[in-house]
């Protein structure tokens, strides 16, 4: 990790005055992931404690912002839930551009390297306040996955990082987020900026544990397992459900809890069916109450997440608060922090290792109970902590930006964005105005037509 510029005046950082800042992702409720739970908890402590907030995401249909105590500004947005999981947005809108013109914001958050990028970058021009990007996600696995021919996700790889390094401040959750980000290409300057856990450490009430987990078999002295997230592949379920086979192949009892939702969910299902577990595995839909989460958590015996997909692990961090332990692959980005035995569990990325582990531990019940407290020792970081700690360099980075201590983004792209953005905001400000600016759009385009169309098409 580079060092990042430092502010020669560190007691701005300090001084309590109010911020407003604009967080833009792809994704937002009623959109679940991780992500989003890490934009709705910015806006939410930054509203209450430091300013104010103002979320700019993609239109979703149904959606209801008035249950925020922040702005939310919707821009339009198509729907590609069936190939990437969520609706992806559509950034430039006259519109939009006018109303984050119109807000007067102090710094820009986006918490996606595409779309929300490149609006962000769109609007700075107008707005001349820094720009900091969060990376929360593996995105060579995402193009991967999503771009069949090698030598397009190399190119995709390679805008998305020109994208990144086109921010003033890049951020990553973890140390092994940054290290996935260089894998892209990405040169610059990072800062780790851990996200935290909307969790209250400590247990539900009883009473609730019962009512949540009532109609499932989960007979007392026997081991339970949780998985609580998207339904994914990549998340390591296989591993999972490789290693409870060879539990049961040893007649270990046990029952197992995956609690989540995604495409390969249906999959994931049948091959636990095919494996012959029916009766020890249960599959409960995407929970939103959080606090009925936190009674699965509470019920449960070990949290399984053999992820090496996942830049931070959340999920481990909300086991930790209700002093449950997790056991994770060694090496892995949600494993930074632990060490087996004490805080967590970490074992080798195959079924084997995991099943060798489980037997082990599920013999010591005593010994889960101590690597739950001791998760919650360690890795338990509150959203409060983590805000803070954010709002503290927002400050910097103000600083920083006024000063001139950021180098200028003048690529032949940023040219491109920021003409778009001037575009937008001129809209019925005149006419003389407005064909000057289409006249350098158009110029921009026809130089840069080939990279317009790999951005935006």
């Amino acid at each position: 990790m580079s060092a990042l510029p430092s502010s020669e005046t560190p007691s701005v950082s300090d001084n309590g005055e109010s911020l407003h800042v604009c967080l833009i992702n792809d994704s937002f409720p009623p959109a679940i992931d991780g992500v989003s739970n890490a934009v709705t908890n910015y806006a939410r402590i930054i509203a209450r404690d430091y300013g104010e907030a103002t979320v700019v995401t993609p239109y979703y249909p149904k959606a209801d912002d008035s249950v925020y105590p922040f702005p939310v500004i919707r821009y339009p947005s198509v729907d590609v839930t069936r190939l990437v999981g969520y609706r992806a947005g559509l950034p430039f809108s006259p519109e939009i551009a006018a109303r984050l013109e119109k807000s007067q914001f102090d710094i820009i958050h986006s918490h996606c390297p595409i779309t929300s990028t490149m609006l962000a970058r769109s609007v700075r021009e107008r707005l001349d306040v820094p720009l900091v990007f969060t990376y929360h996600t593996k995105f060579d696995i995402d193009i991967a996955n999503a771009i069949r021919l090698k030598i397009l996700r190399g190119e995709a790889a390679k805008i998305l990082a020109e994208n990144i390094s086109a921010c003033d401040e890049v951020w990553t959750v973890s140390n092994g987020a940054g290290e996935n980000l260089r894998k892209l290409g990405y040169q610059g300057d990072y800062l780790v900026m851990p996200n935290g856990v909307d969790f209250p450490t400590g247990r539900v009430p009883d009473g609730l544990v019962r009512a949540v987990t009532e109609g499932f078999d989960l007979p007392d002295g026997v081991p339970v397992f949780l998985f609580v997230g998207r339904m994914m592949w990549y998340k390591g379920i296989r591993i999972t459900l490789d290693a409870l086979k060879l539990l049961d192949e040893a007649r270990e009892d046990f029952r197992m809890v995956f609690v989540g939702g995604g495409t390969d969910k249906k999959e994931i299902v049948a091959y636990s069916r095919k494996l012959g577990l029916d009766g020890k595995l249960f599959f409960c839909e995407p929970i939103q109450n959080r606090d009925r989460i936190r009674a699965w958590y509470c019920r449960a015996d070990l949290f399984l997440f053999p992820s090496t997909f996942d830049t931070n692990g959340l999920v481990v961090r909300e086991a930790a608060a209700c002093s449950l332990g997790s056991v994770l692959v060694r090496g892995s980005c949600a494993s930074e922090g632990v060490t087996d035995g004490v805080n967590g569990l970490l074992i080798e990325e195959n079924a084997a290792s995991m099943a060798a582990c489980l037997r082990r531990v599920c013999r010591s019940p005593e010994q889960m109970k101590q690597i739950g407290e001791g998760a919650l020792r360690d890795l338990y970081i509150s959203w409060d902590a983590a805000v803070k700690t954010a709002v503290e360099r927002y400050r910097i980075v103000i600083e920083n930006y006024r000063a001139g201590r950021y180098p200028k983004h003048e690529k032949p792209r940023d040219e491109l964005l920021n003409g778009i953005g001037e575009l937008m905001n001129a809209i019925g400000t005149g006419d003389a105005r407005r064909k000057e600016l289409r006249s350098r759009l158009s110029s921009a385009l026809e130089e840069n037509l080939e990279e317009f169309y790999d951005i935006f098409l």
